[in-house]
């Protein structure tokens, strides 16, 4: 459980249609997160968006595209952060991880 006090939040650029073993690769990463005994994470779809290739891929109303953009975030201890890191290296693939120092207050529940 997480306490109020530094931390380590971690977000994962992905694409709604990368795969990791055949599933998309934000539900393998969600699932491993959650067997990980990560506090909490949250997975967000775009609407639009870019990658690394400069190919534009937006939601529209007569199509549907497996390309938008996917966010999955979380915030953890460092060292729980420093446990999954290098599978949620292998899992990303071609998508980007940003980690950066924070500090959070989880406020008393009566």
């Amino acid at each position: 459980m997480l306490t109020s006090g530094k931390a380590v939040k971690v977000t994962l650029y992905l694409s709604d249609g990368a795969k990791h073993h055949g599933i998309p690769v934000y539900t393998s990463i969600l699932d491993y997160l959650f067997k990980s005994g990560i506090a909490g994470a949250t997975v967000t779809k775009g609407v639009a968006g870019f990658g690394a290739k400069h190919r534009l891929h937006s939601a529209h109303i007569l199509e549907i595209s497996d390309h938008l953009p996917i966010k999955v975030e979380f915030i953890e201890s460092r060292e729980k952060v420093d446990a999954v890191l290098p599978e949620l290296e292998k899992r990303c693939g071609c998508g980007l991880i940003e980690v950066n120092e924070t500090n959070i207050i989880v406020p008393k529940r009566d």
